[in-house]
């Protein structure tokens, strides 16, 4: 098993080499839409921004912003217990970029992850060095994985996951080696459920790498919130005791249309009924409230 995923590995090393110059490419395209950092999207290609102070140095990846805010409560009790350690995160979207800026602690680097190209992953970790990565819910990049491992980086997966689909799509007789190895360079995973756990191993992980602490997004903390946003919190807490609650989450731009239809059809049928939206991306938040066709009339409110 071990051989044939060092086989489709070495295929996959070689096609990412040589879609470099397309990456780096998309990569700038990306930065002209505003997808990428207009003076940090070089990062994405593992070129650091930043000074890499002496001591050891622990990294963190996580993609989005959702998987960056289960990972800074973690990181301030690696400070508190070490407070000698150098601390790295990494991110890939906009949005985690602007929260996170503001909300990790004062000391922590923040940078955007490398693309998991042979020349960037060598170029990050040549340079950062460092000791454990800890990679969140579902990062499993072979570069980033082998070469670390063939550095002697100690690899961590915290809060792991795997949807259905990407499951079925490693369970693949072609890909279940690859997994295989790549799990197999890890020392620790720990799955948010059970369930989850389950498929790690489906999947061949050692069963001693395996540690259960439950759904660490309920640890996750209030950023940047003050004092007259807890009590704005408090109140609607208890308005919601009152009401029938229906959340559309992780909605994306023009989706706001099919979510006005569904609030009203549930109005008519349940009137105490409260429309939670949260955007996929912070920023259209306003731009959604903005919309015109929500009217007084179908008792939304902002």
């Amino acid at each position: 098993m071990m051989k044939k995923g060092l086989v489709v590995y070495k295929l996959y090393r070689a096609l990412t080499h040589g879609l470099s110059p397309l990456i780096r490419l998309h990569l700038r395209w990306r930065r002209f839409l505003g997808l990428e950092h207009p003076h940090r999207w070089l990062e994405r290609l593992g070129l650091p921004s930043q000074p890499r102070h002496a001591g050891p140095l622990l990294w963190f990846h996580a993609v989005s912003l959702g998987e960056g805010m289960i990972a800074v409560p973690v990181i301030k009790h690696c400070i508190r217990r070490m407070p000698h350690l150098n601390v790295l995160m990494t991110i890939t979207t906009m949005s985690s970029f602007e929260v996170l800026s503001k909300s990790l602690p004062s000391g922590i680097i923040l940078q955007f992850s490398p693309v998991d190209t042979p020349t960037s992953i060598h170029s990050f970790l040549d340079y950062w060095k460092p000791n454990a990565i800890v990679l969140m819910e579902s990062e499993l990049w072979p570069n980033l994985i082998m070469d670390a491992s063939r550095n002697g980086i100690k690899l961590a997966l915290l809060n792991a996951r795997m949807s259905e689909k990407s499951f079925k799509i490693w369970s693949r007789p072609v890909l279940l080696p690859l997994i295989s190895l790549m799990l197999s360079k890890f020392s620790l995973i720990v799955p948010l459920s059970t369930e989850q756990g389950i498929r790690f191993q489906l999947l061949q992980a050692p069963p001693y790498i395996i540690n259960f602490s439950g759904d660490l997004k309920y640890v996750i903390e209030d950023f940047g919130v003050n004092e007259r946003g807890r009590i704005d919190i408090d109140n609607l807490r208890l308005e919601l005791t009152q009401k029938k609650v229906w959340m559309a989450s992780s909605i994306h731009s023009g989706e706001e249309e099919i979510i006005l239809g569904v609030h009203n059809a549930l109005m008519q049928q349940q009137p105490n009924t409260m429309t939670i939206i949260v955007p996929r991306h912070p920023q259209e938040g306003r731009e959604i409230a903005k919309c015109r066709n929500w009217r007084k009339k179908d008792k939304m409110s902002f």
